[in-house]
């Protein structure tokens, strides 16, 4: 059995990474239907009044233009060139991603790059879209699909059900996803999963324009305030708005989410940790105790696959935290890598789906630890002395050995040639070995370049090779 152009295939879940599935398999002739369980985004506004923003790095920019959406989702972003740390009672600094001036991460709107998608699909003759259509029952034995239809335009109690049959399924349903619910079902004790939940919850602020309509912070630019439990981020929107997030504990008293409800709690909290904010949101009292307070997690699980006909992607596979912002990028070249393995050859959806998995897996496990990673070193070392020094000299050659040096963010954001994986081993290594130089006095900002390249290069040399024996 091979890979059959004629073959019906289901997706579930038309976010951004079932929304860009559909698309490109759609551009290959498949014959599509791609079921959402919530409205239409596009015409229902379920983000109104809030910027869900993404950080759209290399990666998903490598999905996109395979599917010739990529100049388009430029479009409507906003370039960050860097990091502004805004540190406690001290001055801000801008620490750049990288030492090219060139390279850029690019804020863009959830809702906004998913309409992209959706209204590329709308016109296509192949594809057929259903929304406020919750998944009820699937049968992946069978390859059968059963929603229940509802409609913002009538009674809430108004529900048609229907069946959708299809020789392939694949599941980009979010964390929560109900297609690695039928596969873990499926296979019970053969299926490993893992929810682990931060400690950490998150509340989304807004920063409005100043009185002239322009940004009120340097727009090019991720802001970061550091406080070592919590932190606060923010990111420009193209209505010259900024969307603010506060990571802060659930339960640690008494800063916490759970413990700071009262308009006097809300005002001492931030006048302790974020008094500029205060400036910057003359409601933030009001947006603090309106806004929702979201979990977040890290899914891994395994297998992705099963029966030969079923698949799942993105977040329903690896969910993961936000802080490295790859949570997007990692799900689009989760289509990349699929587009790409089906240019290899004709095989059978199983053969494929297990290549895919194989090939993604390692991956999917390493991103969803380095945004763990980054979530403690954005809160806690952006600030501290050493990991400044250590920022420094990797930008300078950056800069100036472009062809010898790379940072594990630079690694991880700007070259989608290196697995994330490849990534994260050798980052890791060249981070402890920059760290490790660097307090024990042997690396210092007057050196020259090339002697602290080779001294940097024979350390995480080293520690690679320790790594590599222990394994």
């Amino acid at each position: 059995m091979s890979v059959n152009k004629h073959d019906k295939i289901l997706i579930i879940g038309a976010g951004l990474c079932g929304s860009l599935l559909a698309l490109r398999l759609a551009q290959r002739g498949y014959q599509v239907t791609l079921v959402e369980k919530r409205p239409d985004l596009r015409r229902a506004r379920l983000d109104a009044g809030r910027s869900i923003n993404l950080a759209l790095s290399d990666r998903g920019l490598a999905a996109l233009k395979m599917a010739g959406m990529d100049e388009k989702a430029l479009a409507i972003s906003i370039p960050m060139r860097g990091r502004m740390i805004h540190q406690q009672g001290r001055d801000s600094f801008f620490s750049p991603y990288s030492g090219n001036p060139d390279t850029a991460i690019n804020s863009i709107s959830r809702p906004g790059l998913n309409a992209l998608l959706l209204d590329a699909l709308e016109p296509m003759n192949n594809v057929s879209l259903h929304f406020e259509a919750p998944c009820i029952e699937l049968d992946l034995s069978r390859g059968l699909a059963k929603f229940e239809q509802r409609s913002s335009q009538t009674q809430s109690d108004q529900k048609e059900p229907f069946e959708i049959h299809a020789a392939v399924i694949f599941g980009c349903d979010g964390a929560g996803s109900i297609v690695r619910k039928a596969l873990q079902a499926q296979q019970k004790e053969h299926f490993d999963f893992s929810l682990d939940w931060l400690s950490h919850g998150y509340k989304e602020l807004s920063i409005a324009p100043n009185s002239e309509g322009d940004y009120k912070l340097r727009a090019d630019a991720l802001h970061i305030w550091p406080r070592g439990e919590d932190m606060i981020i923010a990111l420009p929107n193209l209505d010259k708005s900024f969307t603010v997030t506060l990571f802060m504990s659930h339960t640690r008293s008494p800063h916490g989410f759970d413990h700071i409800k009262s308009e006097g709690q809300i005002r001492a909290y931030f006048e302790e940790k974020y008094p500029e904010l205060i400036e910057l949101i003359p409601d933030i009292i009001q947006q603090y105790q309106e806004n929702p307070t979201g979990p977040l997690g890290t899914v891994k699980c395994g297998p992705w696959n099963a029966q030969g006909n079923a698949l799942i992607m993105g977040d329903a596979a690896h969910a993961i935290v936000p802080f490295y912002g790859q949570g997007m990028n990692a799900s689009f070249e989760d289509v990349l890598v699929l587009d790409q393995l089906m240019d290899y050859g004709v095989c059978p959806w199983s053969e494929l789906f297990e290549q895919f998995a194989k090939k993604r897996k390692k991956d999917a496990d390493a991103i969803a630890d380095l945004a763990l990673d980054n979530f403690h070193e954005m809160k806690e070392h952006t600030a501290d002395p050493i990991f400044q020094r250590k920022r420094a000299i990797e930008v300078r050659l950056e800069q100036e050995r472009p062809e010898h040096y790379q940072s594990k963010y630079s690694m991880v954001t700007f070259n989608p040639e290196l697995s994330y994986h490849q990534a994260m081993t050798r980052g890791r290594a060249q981070d402890k070995a920059i760290e490790q130089l660097l307090r024990q006095n042997k690396l210092n900002e007057s050196q020259e370049l090339d002697d602290q390249l080779n001294l940097i290069d024979q350390r995480t040399q080293n520690l690679l090779s320790q790594i590599e024996q222990n394994n």
